[in-house]
Formats: C-alpha cells, structure tokens, sequence
C-alpha cells in the first residue's frame, strides 16, 4: 500500500548524518547536499527541522564515562546548537529563508523558542530549525522532535538516519533482519524496535502522528520519500 503525502513535516536529522564521511564534527559537503534536497522540497512542503549533536557530544555517553548526567545534557543541547547553524548556513547559502529556535535562550545567535512565532515563520515559507532539544535534561532530541511536531501541528515526523527503514532486529548485525513497510507504534513499544525512544513514540502515538524512517545519507532519498516513494517505514496507529 502507498505511502501518504503530507503537507507539514518535521525533519528529524540525526547528529551522525552531518559528519558525512568523517569520524566526528560537521562535513560541509554532507551539509550542503542535504541542504540542497531540503531546499528542492521546500516548495512543495512546510519545513521544520530538528537536529540532534551526536557528530559532537553525546551526554549519555558522556554519563557512562562519569560526567554529571545533567552537565553532560546541557553540553549535548549546546552541540545541537552548532548543528543547527550549521544547517541554517547551508540552507541560507542556497537562498533558503530560515529561522533558528533554540529551547535554551542564546538571543544573539538564535530566537528562542516561541510556538506562534515558529508557526508564523512557517506560514511565510521560512524552514524553522530548532535547537537544544527540549530545553531539559534526560530528555533525547527524538523526543524533542516529537514535541516539536505535536506543537508545530505537523502531519508527520520525518526520521532522516543511516537505515532505510524499522527492521526486527539490527540490520548491521543480523543479516537476515526483515524491515517493515508499516508498523504500529504499539508493537514498536512492545517489541522494543528502537525507532526511537519510547517517549518519543508514545508521544507520536497519542497524537497520532505518523513517522517515517528512511535513509538520508542516499542521495535524493528525501524527495523520493515525501512524494510516498522510496524506500522507509512508516510507524502509525494500528488501521481500522
């Protein structure tokens, strides 16, 4: 069965697309080729963009190494900050209006967050990119994203990572994993499928707000996918 089309979009990029073929940090070739894909779809679509730091700082992994876990969050939130800079530039360079929010108020780099300013922005074409995940610590940029989503009205919530999909078990280690072409958020919870973590999917869940998993680092993936091509999963309530 196709895919849906929808309107409004949040674009989840995880932190690890934008190294691109580096080990750390920000590639900025990586950067302005997915700047161009979301540039090519911001006509069709309204934008808005959450972007995680892991290409930087990740807390939890810093957590496990004896970081106060809170500190270590807050330096994940400020890393997300770069990210989403970095993407602005990218977006801005190609002539792409854009607006970055940050939960952590830093007013000369960046707006705050503010919902019906966000909104507004979207109505005028920009693409909103907001940063510092939820603002609060012990809280992942998936569950920001999926708080942004419910806030911003959006239709879906768009994961952009390295898979092309939700598998039921580790494709990078099981080379018999099945992916799925839709699935429920209640079996993702139950089976433990990791799309996301489980806030995230709840949230999405209880708002039903469909996401689609699919692979960013394939060139040209994002339009295909938007248009109900391509190749991902979709994570939805269970259909009547």
């Amino acid at each position: 069965m196709p895919r849906p089309r929808f309107n409004r979009i949040l674009l989840k990029l995880s932190g690890e697309v934008l190294m691109g073929p580096g080990q750390f940090g920000i590639d900025p070739d990586t950067v302005g080729r997915i700047a161009g894909e979301i540039a090519g779809v911001a006509r069709e679509h309204e934008l808005c963009i959450v972007v995680g730091g892991g290409n930087i700082f990740r807390g939890l992994a810093a957590a496990a190494k004896g970081f106060d876990r809170t500190s270590a969050d807050y330096m994940g939130m400020l890393a997300t900050v770069m990210n989403a800079l970095a993407v602005q530039n990218a977006l801005e360079q190609i002539g792409v209006e854009t607006r970055v929010q940050s939960a952590i108020p830093m007013n000369t780099v960046c707006e705050p967050f503010i919902r019906r300013r966000a909104e507004r922005h979207m109505e005028k074409g920009r693409i909103v990119i907001f940063a510092a995940g939820t603002g609060n610590p012990f809280f992942t940029t998936d569950s920001a994203a999926a708080l942004r989503a419910a806030e911003m009205s959006c239709d879906a919530l768009f994961k952009g990572t390295s898979v092309d999909g939700v598998y039921d078990a580790d494709p990078k280690k099981v080379p018999g994993a099945r992916r799925y072409e839709s699935v429920s958020f209640n079996k993702v919870l139950s089976d433990d499928l990791r799309v996301m973590d489980a806030s995230a999917v709840a949230l999405c869940r209880d708002n039903n707000i469909p996401i689609v998993v699919f692979n960013i680092r394939e060139q040209g993936n994002l339009a295909k996918v938007l248009s109900g091509e391509g190749t991902a999963t979709i994570v939805q309530n269970d259909q009547d």
